[in-house]
């Protein structure tokens, strides 16, 4: 059954409704005009005009008409003098903005500026580098060169013994024998006897120094050495009788730092496994009459072999290519143990293939990644995590730029005797480090 539809109610209304509401509306209106009257606000009379009989009439509208003229003048230029401090405020900003436009653009070419600079040292550090190594060299009185105790002949710079020795300044060069712990005890002793013929030489093992520079005495293993080498310094500074500089050279990673750092007992210089931790020279004071003075490494020429390259840490493994890495690690391989490297067709990619399935670096499908496990290897080697240490050689002979004058004044102003009792010391109570073996 289809319902009915259902009607809008109307909008009419009855008479008494209608007439009540305006009624409501009537008193409503009374009452504004009796509050307005209350107020005293009254409506704006018209100007009646000039009656036609009132005298001089003509002149009084020409006055009139001449009134209405200079006010709209003035309106008229009071709008010109708003337009035109609207204009110079316009142009006021206008010109603000273009300032802050040409110092942002300042600062941004400024920057590119810096960019650009910073990119070129990089790609220069070699020479920048170098200058920061002869400041060091000309303020220091004593000079520490620090080798590799696994590689002591690898690690010295016949260039800058014979710039501290053909000085003509006095100044002294000390060879300090640093990571002892990662050779034999009978290698140890024979490379002190070697080089304790041509310079004061230490043996030094650093201590590993912890991140908080506030604590005292923050040593997490033992160091030896540090007391030989005080005391030598020291003695020396009581010959001249005056406050020394001492500055430590070395190539990257033999532990330049890491000796300030085990003679001041905190860590004062940052220290790492990649080269060019220090970039510039940096002063630690020691005690009122010792000052260090660290140096950045020294930079090997890159047409030397991949072997001397790899020896001395001087591969960067976050910039070098593939190939250069490579070349490294075959260099290193070629001089070891010929039982543990596979002698297939190609024996050092075969090495590296069988080391990263033992580490577990594969990539997708299971392939080695020998990228990755060549950084770490190279790393490895750096952080002296892999066993290797060379004999000195069977027959001293002395370089051009030392004689035996030169030898003796060298030596000269240091007790041979103390140093003699405190390397022995050092060789005695020193432990030695386990390494991985690459088998």
């Amino acid at each position: 059954m289809r319902r009915p539809k259902l009607r809008k109610a109307s909008k009419r209304l009855t008479c008494h409704k209608r007439y009540k509401i305006q009624k409501k509306i009537r008193e409503h209106h009374r009452k504004v005009r009796k509050e307005a009257k209350k107020r005293g606000r009254k409506k704006p009379k018209k100007d009646p005009g000039v009656p036609s009989a009132a005298p001089f009439k003509e002149q009084l509208l020409r006055e009139a008409e001449q009134r209405k003229q200079r006010l709209e003048e003035l309106k008229q230029k009071q709008k010109l003098n708003r337009q035109k401090e609207h204009e110079k405020k316009r142009k006021l900003e206008a010109k603000k903005s273009a300032e802050i436009k040409e110092k942002a653009e300042g600062k941004e070419s400024s920057r590119k500026s810096k960019a650009k600079a910073n990119k070129w040292l990089d790609k220069n550090s070699k020479e920048s580098f170098c200058s920061e190594l002869r400041k060091v060299i000309e303020a220091s009185d004593v000079v520490l060169e620090v080798l590799d105790a696994r590689d002591p002949m690898g690690c010295r710079c016949p260039q800058l013994e014979e710039a501290v020795t053909c000085s003509g300044e006095g100044k002294k060069l000390v060879l300090v024998l640093n990571k002892i712990d990662l050779v034999p005890k009978e290698n140890l002793e024979k490379w002190l006897n070697y080089l304790k013929k041509e310079f004061p030489t230490v043996a030094f093992k650093s201590a590993t120094l912890m991140k908080d520079k506030t604590l005292v005495r923050a040593l997490t293993s033992e160091c030896l050495g540090t007391k030989c080498l005080l005391k030598l310094l020291q003695g020396y500074g009581k010959t001249q009788n005056k406050a020394i500089q001492v500055g430590v050279v070395g190539f990257p990673n033999v532990g330049k730092s890491s000796i300030i750092n085990s003679l001041k007992g905190v860590r004062a210089c940052n220290v790492g496994l990649t080269r060019g931790v220090t970039k510039s020279m940096q002063i630690v004071h020691i005690d009122k009459q010792t000052k260090m003075l660290d140096s950045p490494s020294i930079i090997a020429d890159p047409s030397n072999s991949a072997l001397v390259l790899a020896l001395r840490s001087i591969i960067d493994t976050e910039e070098s290519d593939f190939a250069d890495l490579l070349e490294g690690i075959c260099a290193i391989l070629s001089h070891c143990n010929k039982q543990q490297v596979s002698s297939e067709l190609f024996p050092h990619l075969s090495f590296l293939a069988l080391l990263a399935q033992k580490r577990g670096m594969l990539k997708k499908g299971g392939v080695p990644d020998i990228e990755n496990i060549t950084k770490v290897l190279l790393c490895d080697w750096t952080g002296a995590k892999i066993s290797y240490y060379s004999q000195p050689p069977e027959s001293q002979t002395l370089p051009p730029y030392l004689t035996e004058d030169k030898i003796a004044e060298m030596q000269e102003c240091f007790n041979f005797t103390n140093l003699e009792e405190e390397n022995n010391n050092t060789v005695q109570g020193r432990t030695v480090t386990v390494m991985h073996c690459y088998h």
